[in-house]
């Protein structure tokens, strides 16, 4: 659904303003490749904080703590 979204709102932008549309198409690839490393240093982030909360609430489980 989301891709639909932005597939309509670029015709709908080509509609009203073609440059504008042309330049968004060219640029999207160059903004998507530069935000690559980002996404990957939050990927690594979110698995070291999933990696430090296993090991701090080791202890309780062991214990028999089950989380609802």
């Amino acid at each position: 659904m989301k891709s639909f979204l932005a597939l309509v709102g670029w015709f709908i932008l080509l509609v009203l303003c073609w440059p504008l549309a042309l330049l968004a198409l060219i640029l999207w690839p160059i903004v998507w490749i530069v935000s690559l490393p980002f996404r990957l240093v939050g990927i690594t982030f979110e698995a070291l904080f999933a990696l430090l909360k296993t090991i701090l609430l080791l202890p309780a489980r062991m214990l028999g703590y089950k989380a609802k």
